[in-house]
């Protein structure tokens, strides 16, 4: 239900009470490990919700980084 959430083309404050559902959900569902993923979400929620803003990432950059990195393991330490 999380990832149908993220997933969906909706704007952050419908996404804050979808969000809040699932709080409620998982809540009643019970399962201490669930719980621990909700703590982890409530806490960074501002962060997460802002992605609903304007549906940008930082994939370019991570993808150059992985290139950097794996030009320098295969170069064996040249500096």
């Amino acid at each position: 239900m999380l990832r149908k959430i993220y997933n969906q083309k909706i704007i952050k404050s419908v996404a804050i009470l979808k969000l809040a559902h699932w709080f409620k959900d998982v809540e009643e569902f019970g399962n201490k490990a669930f719980s621990t993923v909700v703590r982890t979400i409530r806490t960074h929620s501002n962060n997460i919700l802002n992605d609903f803003t304007n549906r940008t990432t930082n994939a370019s950059a991570q993808s150059f980084n992985a290139k950097i990195k794996n030009f320098r393991i295969q170069l064996g330490g040249v500096k």
